[in-house]
């Protein structure tokens, strides 16, 4: 068995304190990556299953499964096909009928940004792809093929980038001389179009990088679709933990958490209270978002923008059954 060093991924000591792993607890990591959440929920003695889309993750799972015999399965499909996933592993072993705890982590694992041939850094100059999995249009495609327009609308929504129009305009302008194909040949463009660094602590080009990221993941419909197949998986008791990266996911869990532990937005004397919706199906573990400490920012950089939020399943019907 090839040897593959330690990972240990962002937050990991409140991930563990949320998910409260026990010996029996049946547990899913949902973005496995190079394992690290896998692997210590493991050692507190959790059985778990684990999904990632990323061909490079199956290595890291086959090192895991060869240490933890009987203890770990890893399923290749993405976490918005969750249950689809969990449904097919029951065909083949005896059947669960809910898990105790499930765990996102939404970042861009390590050595996806460390791998140039991937091109999801613009730190290094790789091929123009951004794929977490192996199908479907690379940023490439997008970068060469959508219209102005369309390329303005992601940069600007998934990027939150003002200046969207712009860049959008100079990405164009350029591909009808010669298609992109680089990261490192994008970057320039965009740092150009903006009028390059002038001293910002971020390169010019990260906001664009991350809508295109984005759009080629769908990573915000899986998203939507994984907190739901997650609120219909999880036992009354079990543990939803998610760890985010930016704005935009992070709206959407926090939406999530909000809507299904019943914090709607209250009444006024010039609005009536919202109508009464379906039982809330998980209370907040805590209020707010979890961040890291000096100690592992010190350590880790990549962590400063990681949010934790944690949620515990009722016994209430999941909202798309109970309608």
């Amino acid at each position: 068995m090839t040897a593959i060093s330690p990972h240990v991924p962002v937050l990991l000591a409140e991930v563990l304190e949320a998910m409260a792993p026990a010996p029996g607890a049946d547990l899913i990591d949902a973005t496995f990556g190079a394992g690290g959440y896998a692997r210590a929920l493991l050692q507190a003695g959790a059985s778990v299953t684990a999904f990632d889309r990323d061909p490079t993750a199956t290595l890291f799972a086959e090192t895991v499964s060869h240490d933890y015999p009987g203890k770990f399965r890893f399923i290749s499909r993405r976490f918005s096909e969750l249950e689809a996933g969990l449904k097919d592993a029951a065909a083949e072993n005896a059947p669960k009928m809910g898990y105790n705890g499930i765990v996102f982590d939404l970042g861009v694992s390590s050595m996806q940004l460390d791998e140039a041939e991937r091109g999801f850094s613009f730190m290094r100059d790789g091929p123009l792809d951004m794929r977490m999995g192996a199908d479907g249009p690379s940023a490439a495609d997008l970068v060469n093929h959508e219209a102005e327009a369309d390329l303005a609308h992601i940069i600007w929504l998934y990027g939150e980038e003002r200046k969207s129009r712009r860049i959008a305009s100079a990405l164009v302008r350029r591909r009808a001389e010669r298609p992109f194909t680089t990261t490192l040949d994008l970057a320039e463009v965009v740092e150009k179009a903006l009028g390059g660094r002038r001293g910002a602590p971020t390169h010019p080009a990260t906001r664009t990088f991350q809508a295109l990221r984005i759009a080629v993941n769908e990573e915000l419909t899986e998203l939507e679709a994984a907190l739901d197949a997650a609120e219909r998986s999880l036992v009354e008791g079990g543990r939803l933990v998610v760890v985010t990266f930016h704005s935009l996911e992070d709206r959407i869990v926090k939406a999530f958490m909000t809507a299904r532990s019943g914090r709607l937005p209250g009444g006024s004397r010039h609005r009536p209270p919202e109508a009464q919706g379906p039982r809330p199906t998980f209370t907040l573990l805590f209020n707010g978002a979890q961040s890291p400490g000096e100690a592992e920012l010190s350590a880790n950089p990549r962590a400063r923008s990681a949010k934790l939020r944690a949620a515990v399943r009722t016994d209430a019907l999941a909202w798309r059954v109970a309608a």
